[in-house]
């Protein structure tokens, strides 16, 4: 008997552990031109991993809303189209400037006693405009920021701003993944701000993560923590 309680802790634990390394994702290119269709895909997924089909998306995740925000701050909500693994959307960006695209979304279910919170972000150079290249217009509880007017290139230090509650946090965890399989942690300083040195060229995945204690009721349900992500694809050239 006592085994078999113990079977079933080890396979809760290697399931919600399993579970919650995945997270959401915005895929679309960084750059942009005005008057020109702009493709979004969303997907739920371990970075640089297969997507998850939609069926098995944790909990109520697939049931998100994804927002975009203009150079001008204006805030619109984007319609979502389903497929096998992923959601599609699409916009087209009537003048220059920076366009943040976002998702913030808390789970409907508990993990135990924790509440999960998915946010991503996504940002988009058009023109040579730095209009809206502004942090404040991603208001997710957690976010990353990578500033538009920057060029990445390999080999040279890489910035990164982590904003929790709309200000600079320190002490985010950040995780960093290279196209190649490289990965990096890195932490958040006093001003928010993390760095690494990319030495591949491509796309980056970035996640901030952040747990604190917390009490309430979501949902009928108790909670004594609360755990929040937040990603971003980011080009290294």
């Amino acid at each position: 008997m006592k085994r078999n309680i113990l079977l079933i802790v080890i396979a809760f634990f290697l399931h919600t552990s399993s579970l919650f390394a995945h997270a959401l994702w915005i895929e679309t290119n960084t750059t942009g031109k005005a008057g020109q269709k702009q493709t979004i895909k969303i997907i739920y997924s371990e970075p640089n991993d297969k997507p998850e089909k939609i069926a098995d998306w944790y909990s109520d995740v697939k049931e998100f809303t994804l927002w975009l925000t203009g150079p001008d701050k204006q805030k619109v909500k984007l319609a979502t189209t389903a497929a096998d693994d992923h959601f599609t959307s699409e916009f087209t960006p009537e003048k220059d400037g920076v366009y943040t695209i976002t998702v913030s979304h808390t789970a409907k279910e508990l993990g135990g006693k924790t509440k999960y919170q998915f946010n991503a972000s996504a940002i988009v150079a058009v023109g040579k405009s730095l209009a809206g290249n502004d942090p404040a217009l991603n208001t997710n509880d957690i976010s990353v920021f990578s500033d538009a007017s920057k060029a990445y290139k390999v080999n040279k230090p890489f910035q990164l701003t982590g904003f929790f509650k709309e200000k600079p946090s320190e002490k985010l965890h950040v995780a960093v993944h290279s196209p190649s399989g490289w990965n990096k942690e890195i932490s958040t300083n006093a001003q928010g701000v993390a760095e690494f040195t990319p030495i591949w060229v491509g796309k980056y995945s970035i996640e901030a993560s952040k747990s604190e204690k917390e009490e309430g009721e979501h949902n009928g349900k108790n909670y004594t923590s609360v755990w929040r992500c937040a990603t971003l694809l980011v080009d290294v050239k």
